[in-house]
């Protein structure tokens, strides 16, 4: 049953958008909340909140809160495209194909990294929430790639703090409109949630710090390829960076790509790949890397690129 709370707003919420300040007073996500006012189930002194209300200290805040959701759980799922690089007792390495999440979500019903894992019987660590128990990164679902999981309760840990701490080499080659320039340089600009597009991100002043660095590799007709080497690792960076300096990933339609030219290059999605990772393994230290391919739909797309 969904439970309902009067709450006053406090003075160290003044000024702060509805969505953001009903957030931090509830301690969930800003996301959830949107959800909650659009479906009218958060009053403001009696009548119903917009996002962008601004709170004021005293007033009073009627919310009913969602049912809990029910645990997301990982469902072994045959994935034939998912190929393992290389595995030991501590991690797996795989070349994660197109459409296939890193692991379970609310509202994510296709295949995961960890339920094929689950699929070829390769069990992993039980360290993290229990739909992202081994997840030390992730790709977005529309990235293909080399992606490391933890297998062993040492692998988690060691390989978390390497990734925090920014000793991991994640290299990835990009397709971008245009001609960036200049040709080799350093994109640094914090990174945040867009305003009025949950699902979306953006630079902006007060944002998590976002370090990209780019090469050109080789320069066509209407694009550029790129070696992307990231400092950091936010959700949609590289997309988020390249579409901020006007040179969005080619078939990036959500960070404003251009629909033609994804369409006469075949492409459903955006020209991004984790070519390469790099770090030391969790239980010596010895430096290992492991590279990917170009999947057939990239490929193609550099091939009809080249022929101009």
């Amino acid at each position: 049953m969904a439970e309902s709370r009067r709450l006053q707003v406090p003075d160290g919420l003044a000024g702060l958008r509805a969505d953001a300040g009903i957030a931090r007073l509830l301690g969930i996500s800003r996301t959830t909340v949107s959800t909650m006012i659009d479906a009218g189930d958060v009053l403001v002194d009696g009548d119903p909140a917009q996002r962008s209300d601004r709170l004021v200290p005293g007033g009073w805040l009627d919310i009913t809160l969602p049912e809990p959701e029910r645990p997301v759980q990982v469902v072994p799922q045959r994935v034939d495209d998912l190929a393992v690089l290389y595995q030991d007792a501590d991690i797996v390495v795989v070349d994660k194909p197109v459409g296939v999440a890193a692991h379970p979500g609310p509202g994510w019903t296709g295949p995961t990294v960890l339920g094929a894992l689950a699929a070829l019987g390769i069990g992993v660590s039980t360290s993290g929430a229990a739909e992202r128990q081994g997840i030390v990164h992730r790709l977005d679902v529309g990235t293909t790639g080399v992606m490391v999981v933890a297998r062993s309760e040492l692998a988690y840990s060691v390989l978390k703090d390497a990734f925090r701490h920014r000793t991991v080499e994640k290299t990835y080659h990009a397709v971008i409109q245009g001609y960036p320039d200049p040709s080799s340089g350093t994109i640094d600009a914090p990174i945040g949630r867009h305003g009025t597009a949950d699902w979306r991100f953006a630079v902006m002043a007060g944002g998590r710090e976002s370090v990209t660095h780019y090469e050109t590799l080789e320069i066509f007709r209407s694009a550029t390829l790129v070696e992307v080497e990231l400092e950091t690792g936010r959700t949609h960076q590289i997309r988020v960076h390249f579409s901020a300096i006007h040179h969005p990933c080619v078939g990036d339609l959500t960070y404003g790509a251009d629909p033609v030219l994804a369409g006469r290059l075949g492409l459903e999605r955006q020209w991004l790949h984790a070519r390469a990772l790099a770090f030391a393994h969790p239980r010596d230290g010895r430096r290992v890397e492991f590279t990917s391919e170009y999947p057939a739909d990239l490929a193609r797309a550099l091939d009809v690129l080249r022929q101009g």
